[in-house]
């Protein structure tokens, strides 16, 4: 942007050294310092620019061009006195360079909020220079922005009388129609703007918005697509989310047959996976998404497919993702932040709290980072580590009402009450729209106004349910209200809620994890999780043909014994549909370490695990390459290696839906697994 804009003021101000008989500086350092601005050198600029000052304090062009480059670097202070300087010091005479400092300290006043002076500004910047547009579309802006449409259209009628052919004028009055909702009026205005260029992207975006006021969805988004067309428009891209959204049929529809006549062109297959991922269809985003990477590696595109499985609960597959896009990263740093998320939901959290370490290490003054590790280290039991995290985040981002609330929880925990209510009555602060509400009803019921609680919860519950029904199970928890909050619960799974790991330490939900509906509940939605990433596993079932593979197997001790074989150690496995991982005895892990079946590099970390009588256990992590059933191969298997000796080698849940349906024939004593292969 300020590329853009400097350059649009040195065609008129820098092109000539004499102007109307006016004598504008030619000195060294001037010339350098304009031509550093020319080349968006803002530091050499500014030092060629302050010598010029030091050597000629009366130069009142040097101070207009500090002022603008102070502003750009957001020193308003500076960038005032500079702007003021030049308004003295540049001779009255040269009407095109008062305009230009005039309206960059217009500029500096509407970044300090002050819209009266950068009005006047404004104002005397077209009075110096009456034919110049550039004035009167800033000052258009200016008016959009208070709402004064009518003062705002006079302006750009203004701009068409003076450039008629210049499509600016037009647009501006089709946007201001377009905030007053006379969708119509807007249209007409744009309709001309085609016709004068019919390339200009943006006619065709903001034509879209008139016509999605209108309802009219199949004209908004062959606008959109002609936006997205001329030059990937940003507008255009948001807009086609919002369609999605509204008319997802005809949008998926127009978006195919334009990905058909542009097939050149990877940017259909990306806006593709984008519409699926907004309205929650994620297993076909990603179908989607990974044709557009095997077209061209894409570091956005990767991690949208990190993002999408994320949400299914597929964490191997979103971490493989992640780590691909932060090998496409130069930064690393963007892309760390997400992975330490992927690694908490997926109950790796000391790996998640190093990760967000790092990421803090690279972006020491991201409040994200911060609130994000105070989080983690929260629900791990560091108490004391998660409030200077909160703190920090909280001196970094005092607006933040989340990290009040999370450590206004920890201080009530304490028995630090003073401290506590202070946070609460914060969040209350920041908080403070009902229908836009993101955690005020806990700080409402723990300051003691349960119903204000529930009425601003029933608020954001009417507004969206689906979005805000874990949150409901958590207060109504909290409450001491189990059956709803496990009703709120039942409906949050039901809805796609999949953070299993979190479910299970979220301290909100204390009151009803004990209780049998909970266990059941959270059972039946982790075996319907495990399905549903099998089913996406497998990609297209157009592609595939359903196979049906027996595998025999033994009855010992009341459990079934099977066959099988790890990265070609032939062992067996405890069937057990009752564990939720896969679980080795050290005694097994050990010999194939030794015997190069297992390599340094399996070795991943450390991950609490749940055995089948639900207790909790801390086990190193490794990596299974590959696990073979009968004709049946998964790779890159997560396993935890328990310190009792005689455990046995137990597949849990996780590996045995990947596999597909499982049926146990106790007559044939085989398993009878029904999975997808891929037709050749």
């Amino acid at each position: 942007m300020m590329r853009q804009f400097i350059l649009s003021i040195l065609v008129l101000c820098s092109s000539a050294i004499f102007a109307d008989n006016i004598k504008r500086p030619d000195s060294y350092n001037y010339s350098r310092g304009v031509e550093a601005i020319n080349n968006n050198n803002a530091e050499e600029a500014l030092d060629y620019l302050n010598k010029e000052i030091n050597e000629h304090p009366d130069n009142g062009y040097a101070f207009a061009w500090i002022a603008l480059v102070k502003n750009y670097n957001e020193e308003f202070g500076r960038a005032l006195t500079a702007a003021n300087v030049a308004v003295k010091k540049i001779p009255v005479k040269d009407k095109e360079f008062r305009a230009f400092a005039y309206a960059t300290r217009a500029k500096v006043y509407l970044n300090l909020e002050d819209t009266v002076q950068a009005l006047k500004d404004c104002g005397f910047a077209i009075n110096a220079m009456p034919n110049d547009t550039r004035y009167y579309e800033a000052r258009a802006q200016l008016y959009y922005e208070l709402a004064k449409y009518d003062l705002s259209d006079r302006d750009y009628q203004k701009m068409i009388s003076l450039k008629e052919g210049d499509v600016m004028g037009y647009m501006g009055i089709g946007r201001n129609a377009n905030a007053q909702k006379r969708y119509g009026d807007a249209i007409k205005q744009f309709d001309y703007v085609v016709k004068l260029d019919q390339n200009y992207s943006s006619a065709y975006s903001f034509r879209a918005e008139s016509y999605m006021g209108q309802k009219k969805y199949n004209e908004a988004i062959d606008d959109v697509i002609t936006a997205l067309y001329i030059d990937n428009d940003d507008k255009a891209f948001y807009e086609l989310q919002e369609l999605a959204d509204s008319a997802f049929e005809q949008t998926i529809a127009k978006l195919k047959v334009q990905n058909i006549k542009d097939a050149n062109d990877n940017s259909w297959t990306y806006y593709l996976g984008v519409a699926f991922e907004k309205t929650a269809r994620y297993t076909k985003a990603i179908a989607y998404y990974k044709e557009a990477l095997e077209k061209e590696s894409n570091i956005i595109t990767a991690n949208r497919i990190s993002q999408c499985y994320n949400k299914l609960g597929d964490y191997d597959k979103a971490l493989e993702y992640c780590n691909q896009a932060i090998a496409l990263d130069s930064v690393k740093a963007n892309y760390l932040y997400e992975k330490a998320n992927i690694l908490d939901n997926a109950g790796r959290t000391q790996e998640a709290i190093k990760t967000m370490s790092d990421y803090i290490a690279n972006t020491p003054d991201e409040p994200a980072g911060y609130y994000q590790r105070g989080w983690f280290k929260d629900h791990s039991g560091d108490i004391e580590g998660a409030l200077e995290d909160y703190t920090m985040a909280i001196t970094l981002q005092p607006n933040e009402a989340y990290a009040y609330l999370n450590r206004g929880v920890l201080y009530r925990l304490k028995g630090e009450n003073d401290k506590a209510e202070s946070d609460f009555k914060q969040v209350v602060r920041l908080d403070s729209i009902p229908e836009e509400a993101e955690c005020s009803f806990y700080a409402y019921y723990y300051l003691g106004q349960k119903d204000k609680a529930i009425e601003i919860l029933n608020t954001i519950l009417d507004k969206d349910k689906k979005g805000n029904c874990y949150d409901a199970a958590c207060l109504y928890s909290v409450m001491g209200e189990k059956e709803k909050a496990l009703s709120y619960l039942r409906q949050s799974l039901e809805d796609g809620y999949r953070r299993f790991a979190h479910i299970k330490r979220d301290r909100d939900l204390n009151n009803i994890r004990n209780t049998e509906e909970f266990k059941v509940l959270l059972k039946e939605y982790e075996e319907k999780h495990l399905q549903e990433i099998a089913a996406d596993a497998d990609g297209d079932d157009s592609a595939c043909e359903l196979k049906v593979e027996e595998i025999p197997f033994t009855k010992e001790g009341g459990v079934c014994k099977v066959k099988c074989a790890i990265n070609g150690l032939p062992l067996h496995f405890i069937f057990d549909t009752g564990a939720t991982d896969v679980s080795i005895s050290s005694v097994e892990a050990t010999f194939m370490a030794k015997n190069d079946f297992l390599s340094s590099s399996d070795i991943i970390g450390k991950q609490n695990y749940q055995t089948a009588d639900g207790n909790i256990t801390e086990g190193t992590v490794i990596n299974l390459k590959d696990v073979k059933l009968g004709s049946l191969h998964l790779n890159n298997i997560k396993a935890s290696v328990v310190r009792n000796q005689a455990a046995p080698l137990l597949l849990g849940q996780s590996v045995l839906s990947k596999l597909g349906k499982i049926e146990i024939d106790n007559t044939k004593k085989v398993l009878r697994i029904t999975h997808k292969q891929k037709i050749n």
